[in-house]
């Protein structure tokens, strides 16, 4: 590497020739550096990476780890840890040493963490500091794993906040019937709602449908992708789990509904999403359909519980009486 100034823009920049995974010399260069011990800074900084030395700051270590897994997960998931750690992470530990944070250290940032309060001036809650927590400790355990860190100083320092399950929640079925109506005003709020409670999807499923999707013949309905919205742009991924691919056999009220809801649809393509509307929208007609109707409000996730319910109890019914799944039992709306 060479530090040299830019005498047209008074600036410092760095020339940076590596080798890559391949053996090939390869170079680059950064510029725009205020001062000369700033560019000198970066270099050395470039080559503790590049050597994998773990006095390089943490932030720089970061950078390792964010390559190393960011093609990894879902891109919704890496950006979920990604805001963690640039918001609650690095402005604390981003400048300091990597080998030289102690587990005194990482118990005086719970306590700033503890102490903070969000943009409606409230507290973390306790799952959310256990999260904030976990993703520390995470960046540590890479360090450890894979380039030689001794020991991860989050893990000793111990935990902050807890794990804290909300109350499930769940509709009868005259509960629902009531909000059903109650949001029929607007037809893509009543379908949306029709599937999610009556099929058990989820809520990022429900969006990505298309109508290719749907199989009216058959009366079933393949999933096979999730929807995200990203940095202002809509995302489709795969869904949660392996698992999540499956073909759901609707009942036929349910299958009769839909192939109305998608023929109003005029000019519709097959790979066009049914429900162009966002979660935030589905959780503001919650909000509306439960006051309106006078039924408790209950979290969007816990609408696939009585389809889970109902499910067990049809499959029970298969070993009782010998009885298919599929059966008229679970073709009639419960």
């Amino acid at each position: 590497m060479s530090v040299y100034k830019d005498n047209k823009t008074g600036t410092w920049r760095v020339l940076y020739r590596y080798t890559d995974l391949n053996g090939d010399r390869k170079q680059t260069s950064k510029r725009g550096f205020a001062t000369k011990k700033e560019a000198t800074q970066w270099e050395h900084e470039q080559m503790l990476k590049q050597d994998s030395k773990l006095d390089m700051t943490f932030e720089s270590f970061y950078e390792i780890y964010e390559h190393d897994k960011r093609m990894r997960v879902k891109e919704n998931t890496w950006e979920s840890k990604a805001h963690i750690a640039r918001t609650k992470i690095l402005p604390y530990f981003g400048k300091r040493k990597l080998d030289e944070i102690e587990p005194k250290d990482v118990i005086a940032w719970q306590n700033i963490m503890m102490k903070a309060k969000d943009s409606r001036g409230k507290s973390y809650s306790e799952n959310y500091l256990k999260t904030v927590h976990s993703q520390l400790s995470a960046i540590f355990n890479h360090a450890v794993r894979y380039y030689n860190l001794k020991v991860n100083p989050a893990a000793r320092a111990g935990t902050m906040g807890s794990e804290h399950r909300k109350e499930m929640l769940f509709w009868t079925k005259e509960e629902y019937l009531k909000f059903a109506e109650a949001v029929m005003d607007k037809p893509i709020s009543y379908y949306a709602f029709e599937l999610l409670y009556w099929s058990g999807i989820r809520l990022g499923e429900l969006l990505a449908l298309t109508p290719a999707d749907f199989d009216f013949e058959k009366s079933t309905l393949t999933i096979n992708k999730s929807y995200q919205r990203l940095k202002g742009k809509d995302v489709i991924t795969s869904p949660k789990t392996p698992k999540s691919n499956r073909t759901i056999k609707m009942p036929k009220f349910l299958c009769d509904e839909m192939q109305d809801f998608i023929s109003m649809m005029y000019g519709i393509e097959k790979d066009e999403r049914v429900f162009p509307i966002s979660k935030a929208y589905l959780h503001h007609e919650m909000d509306r359909g439960a006051k309106k109707s006078g039924v408790k409000r209950v979290r969007i996730h816990d609408l696939r519980h009585p389809y889970v319910k109902q499910k067990l109890k049809n499959i029970l019914i298969f070993f009782i009486y010998g009885l298919s799944s599929q059966s008229p039992v679970s073709s009639i709306r419960p």
